[in-house]
C-alpha cells in the first residue's frame, strides 16, 4: 500500500539520468540500456521501472582524496611489510631445516681453505636477517605511503585535464 508521501508526490522521477553529489564530489550518472525503461503502475499509486536487461551506470572517478589514498596505503604497506617479516622467518627456518647453510659454510671452506676464518652461518643468523627483514619493511612503508599519496595528487592533476577514469558498472 502506497503512503501518503508517495501518492501526493507524484510520478517517480526519470532514473534515465541521476545527479549525485557526496563528499565534495558531484557527478551524473545516466542509464545505458539504449531505450526508455518500460513504466507499469502496480495498484495505480506508484510506478514500477522495469528494464530490458541488466542497468548499467556509467560514471567518472574525477577525484581520489589524498588522505585516504595515504591511510590506504599506509595500511596496505604494513600488511605487506608483515607479511615480508613472516615470509623471511619461514624461509630461515626452512633453509636451516635442510641444512643449507652448513653446505654454503663447507663449500666456501673447501674453496677458501681450512685457515680461513669465514662464518657464513654469522652472516646469516636468525636475527640479523629477521631484522634486516624489517628494516626493510618500515622503509617500505614510509616509500609506499608517501608515493600513494603523491600518485593520487599526481591523479587528481590529470584527471582535471582529461576528465578521469570513465566506468561502466553493471547491475545484474
Amino acid at each position: 500500500m502506497a503512503t501518503t508521501a508517495e501518492t501526493e508526490a507524484g510520478p517517480a522521477p526519470d532514473t534515465s539520468s541521476m545527479h549525485y553529489s557526496a563528499a565534495g564530489v558531484t557527478g551524473t550518472a545516466s542509464a545505458l540500456t539504449g531505450s526508455t525503461p518500460a513504466v507499469s503502475t502496480a495498484t495505480g499509486a506508484t510506478p514500477v521501472v522495469r528494464g530490458d536487461g541488466p542497468r548499467r551506470v556509467r560514471l567518472s572517478v574525477s577525484r581520489i582524496d589524498p588522505w585516504s589514498a595515504m591511510k590506504l596505503g599506509f595500511l596496505l604497506a604494513v600488511a605487506i611489510g608483515i607479511m615480508t617479516v613472516v615470509a623471511t622467518a619461514v624461509v630461515w627456518y626452512v633453509l636451516d631445516g635442510m641444512m643449507v647453510f652448513d653446505k654454503v659454510q663447507d663449500f666456501v671452506t673447501q674453496i677458501a681453505g681450512e685457515e680461513s676464518d669465514v662464518d657464513i652461518k654469522q652472516f646469516v643468523e636468525f636475527g640479523r636477517v629477521v631484522s634486516l627483514a624489517t628494516l626493510l619493511g618500515v622503509v617500505n612503508v614510509v616509500i609506499i605511503t608517501a608515493l600513494s599519496t603523491i600518485m593520487a595528487f599526481l591523479y587528481n592533476i590529470v584527471a582535471a585535464l582529461v576528465g578521469g577514469v570513465h566506468l561502466t558498472l553493471t547491475d545484474d
